[in-house]
């Protein structure tokens, strides 16, 4: 995987990513730029593998990363089950265009 920076601090870009991935567990699908969604594609996929763990070391792990406590439950409780069936690939991307204001490219990342 190539590392994107973002133009952003390791510290910066690691809290950027990490609040992309809690909005797409709570809220199912999110809007972002292209690249974007492509850096958090692996980081979601990693989220969903420990909710189909559901271990207790899992849960931590998972706490450890996402933001906020209710994005945990609703992984462990909603999400994971849905991809019991699925061995990877969770997410899908869709390109929707680009944005008004700066022509970036955009796209929608959201569970499959």
């Amino acid at each position: 995987m190539k590392l994107r920076k973002f133009g952003r601090t390791s510290g910066h870009r690691k809290m950027l990513l990490r609040g992309q991935v809690t909005s797409l567990v709570l809220h199912g699908r999110i809007e972002t730029t292209e690249t974007k969604a492509k850096s958090i594609k692996p980081l979601a996929d990693k989220m969903v593998t420990l909710g189909k763990r559901g271990d207790l070391a899992a849960r931590r792990q998972a706490a450890r990363f996402l933001l906020d406590p209710v994005a945990v439950q609703k992984l462990f409780d909603d999400v994971a089950p849905r991809m019991a069936e699925r061995n990877g690939g969770y997410t899908r991307i869709i390109k929707t265009g680009v944005r008004r204001g700066d022509a970036a490219p955009m796209a929608i990342i959201e569970w499959v």
